[in-house]
């Protein structure tokens, strides 16, 4: 008899269908249960390796056992007829037990797995008394793009909430990262840690509303429930009601809320919904979302020239990120004075100037005053509302831009506890974890963050960073795949620019080249297509086309030169000096930094601007200002030391400064040591130092060529993951598919 004969006679083939229908109908149960329970996508693969390694066990005993009404017997072997004992011995109980220890070995070591993604994941924190989170209210108005009020709507009440002391309320983010979805109240309750959810709906019919409000507690027990009809023109009533009856509903001691000042409302509800359309896009931040919000802002301040809030977001907007500061400064900072004066208590005004003078602090010098008032405008913001999320990461900075370390990671420890799954105060304090060598805990940070129902782009941004800065290149660039996807419609030219990055890092040039031409195939800017060519130019060593992109440069731009932003500006002297154009680069870099005032506050904040930096001392070198070069890298490795001993700072890029720092000044017995805690730190930066003419001497040193041929080892395995993977599947062809189907 063959051996598919013997298979099909000993009910192999049997024990295989009914093993893998099951394995299926147990793993479609979970993952429709798993979402609706909150647990998160690793779970569910953890069940799916459970069940692939326990079909060989399956195979095994098929083979050597039969299961018969008289239990389980051995199967007995091909033969003539003859009288064979099946029953079992005690080497098939052995047998037996052997299988059965494994198969419970495999199947407890993936609910333990299970178990710890789950906590990894979740990382639910003890739930304070009196707290509450605002879930969005649902709109049930006949057009969903009035979504915007509802949600307004939500948020009023939300900060009406927030000015009652003896309530912890959470934050917009956190509550609102569960619109739409099939999570239970019990487990967003345990997510978020409170012991009570607001939510409801809202419905607009001309001039009349309803709002039809709930609060359950932490196991779904409907507290209160109450309908409010109203003009329109009462919803700044209604919105003090809600909060009221709830306040009373939670804690019974509480006062009823005082009215709200004149400057908060409006009688003019065109100017109230273009004030909520304003902020729906402030929120938002989808492409063109300034120009969109500015708009509204404005129309809604022409409507009603004495509503304050307009006031505040308007400033805001032209705020964040606004490449004309100089050209818009004057208006904003009389948007925020004006949103202050018709409303001395608005949160949001004393934050928008606030921001404004944290932008000025940047961007227009007098930085010791401009951040204390900054700090005081801030810290006057959260304490007319403690629920305003974004102020907690803006006085972070501000005290931070100070060396105030500690207070400014209080700061942000307080915002996320008001705010737990804020993407961007998550990111901030991953980026602070991942610098004390904390990667584990700000992994786990991100990651919560990806199992949310839609999860923010910030959480693939900072994984995409966390796993580049650890030496994790493959890893990294799965994130920054998922990053380009998440985009979406709002595909900014950065994200492919990244994904080019990631893929330069671990020397697959021509990846790299595709996603960097996409990125500035889309960059509007001369400066911005030059600082990703150049930097990408420089990785490579590619002398003539540093070259290249300098004549660029110099052809657009042409004496707008001295206008350049410091990170374009240290680019391009970084450029020069590559090409040995020393006395440009070096007048260059000297106007964009101070150094007579740079040692004094922690003035240096970035890994590139150490890095200019060190080529400045370099560039000093090779023209004979040695004097110049060793004052320069001494400042420079008296403040790294101070990140390592003082606040005892543990990542690679620290270590890899140090390291290029004692590289320069000829000690390269401490260099070696430096590079040697970077790469135990993760630091897989071969290719960068290659090629960088202040590293030359330095990976000369025989003890440094070694431990780079190491490094070399580790960065062609994670090479080979990566291009297995994209083997495997067509990310650029997917893609394609989603920008064709974007209309792009």
């Amino acid at each position: 008899m063959g051996f598919w004969q013997e298979l099909r006679r000993r009910r192999v083939y049997r024990m295989a269908g009914f093993y893998v229908v099951g394995a299926w109908l147990l793993i479609q149960v979970a993952d429709v249960f798993f979402p609706a329970w909150g647990l998160p996508e690793t779970a569910l693969r953890f069940l799916i390796v459970a069940a692939i390694l326990c079909f060989p066990i399956a195979l095994i005993f098929a083979w050597t056992f039969d299961i018969t009404s008289a239990g389980i017997v051995k199967t007995e072997p091909p033969g003539d007829g003859e009288v064979f004992d099946n029953a079992l011995k005690r080497t098939d109980y052995v047998v037996l037990a052997a299988m059965l220890a494994i198969g419970s070995v495999i199947v407890f070591g993936s609910l333990q797995k299970i178990v710890e993604e789950v906590d990894d994941a979740v990382a639910a924190t003890e739930k304070i008394d009196n707290s509450v989170a605002v879930l969005p209210f649902v709109n049930l108005d006949t057009n969903p793009d009035t979504g915007y009020f509802s949600d307004g709507v939500t948020e009023e009440i939300l900060h009406r909430l927030s000015s009652i002391k003896a309530l912890h309320i959470l934050g917009r983010t956190s509550s609102f990262a569960f619109r739409n979805s099939n999570v239970g109240p019990a487990r967003i309750s345990e997510i978020l840690g409170v012991r009570y959810l607001l939510h409801g709906s809202v419905r607009r019919d001309n001039n009349f509303v309803r709002v039809t409000a709930r609060l359950i507690d932490d196991t779904g027990y409907q507290v209160w429930s109450e309908t409010f009809d109203r003009k329109l023109e009462g919803i700044f009533t209604i919105q003090t009601e809600i909060a009221n009856t709830v306040a009373r509903s939670i804690e019974r001691q509480i006062f009823p809320l005082a009215e709200l000042p004149a400057g908060r409302i409006t009688t003019n509800m065109e100017a109230y919904d273009a004030y909520l359309v304003g902020r729906a896009f402030v929120n938002a931040r989808t492409p063109g979302w300034d120009d969109k919000a500015i708009a509204a802002f404005e129309e809604a301040i022409h409507l009603d020239e004495n509503y304050a809030p307009p006031y505040a977001g308007l400033a805001i907007a032209l705020s964040i990120n606004n490449p004309d500061w100089n050209a818009v400064h004057e208006s904003v900072v009389r948007a925020a004075e004006t949103a202050i004066e018709l409303d001395p208590e608005l949160a949001e005004g004393h934050a928008a100037l606030g921001l404004i003078l944290l932008s000025d602090a940047d961007l227009l010098g007098d930085t010791q005053n401009e951040l204390e008032r900054a700090e005081r405008s801030l810290r006057r913001a959260l304490e007319l509302d403690p629920s305003l999320s974004i102020a907690y990461n803006w006085l972070s900075s501000t005290l931070l831009q100070q060396g105030r370390i500690e207070e400014s990671h209080a700061v942000q420890e307080q915002g996320l506890l008001i705010d737990p799954l804020n993407p961007v105060l998550s990111y901030n304090m991953a980026q602070r974890l991942k610098s004390y060598g904390e990667r584990e805990r700000a992994e786990q940070m991100l990651l919560r963050l990806t199992y949310l129902p839609e999860p923010p782009w910030m959480a693939y941004s900072g994984l995409r960073t966390l796993y580049s800065d650890t030496g994790e290149f493959d890893k990294a660039l799965h994130w920054a795949k998922q990053y380009v996807l998440a985009q979406g419609i709002s595909y900014q030219p950065t994200a492919s620019a990244a994904l080019g990055g990631r893929y330069e890092r671990l020397g697959l040039t021509e990846d790299a080249d595709y996603w960097a031409d996409d990125a500035v195939a889309r960059m509007p800017q001369p400066e911005q297509k030059f600082y990703f060519k150049a930097w990408q130019f420089q990785i490579r060593g590619d002398l003539a086309g540093i070259r290249e992109e300098i004549g660029k440069l110099r052809t657009a731009l042409g004496a707008d030169l001295d206008g350049l932003l410091r990170f374009h500006a240290a680019m391009y002297a970084a450029a020069n000096i590559y090409v040995e154009n020393f006395t440009v680069g070096i007048d260059v870099l000297e106007s964009a930094f101070d150094l007579e005032s740079l040692f004094k506050v922690d003035a240096l904040k970035t890994f590139q601007e150490f890095e200019s930096l060190h080529l400045l001392a370099y560039a000093y070198q090779q023209v004979g200002r040695g004097d110049d070069a060793n004052v320069l890298l001494t400042r420079l490795h008296e403040q790294l030391n101070a990140y390592v001993v003082e606040r005892n700072m543990d990542f690679g890029l620290i270590h890899h400064l140090l390291a290029q720092n004692f590289g320069l000044r000829g000690d390269f017995d401490a260099a070696a040591d430096a590079l040697e805690a970077a790469i135990k730190a993760g630091w897989l930066r071969y290719i960068w130092v290659m090629n960088d003419p202040t590293w030359a001497e330095t990976i000369a040193d025989p003890r440094i060529a070694r431990m780079l041929d190491d490094v070399k080892v580790e960065l062609e395995r994670q090479r080979a993951v990566v291009e297995q993977a994209d083997a495997e599947h067509d990310f650029r062809a997917e893609f394609v598919a989603m920008r064709s189907a974007l209309g792009d």
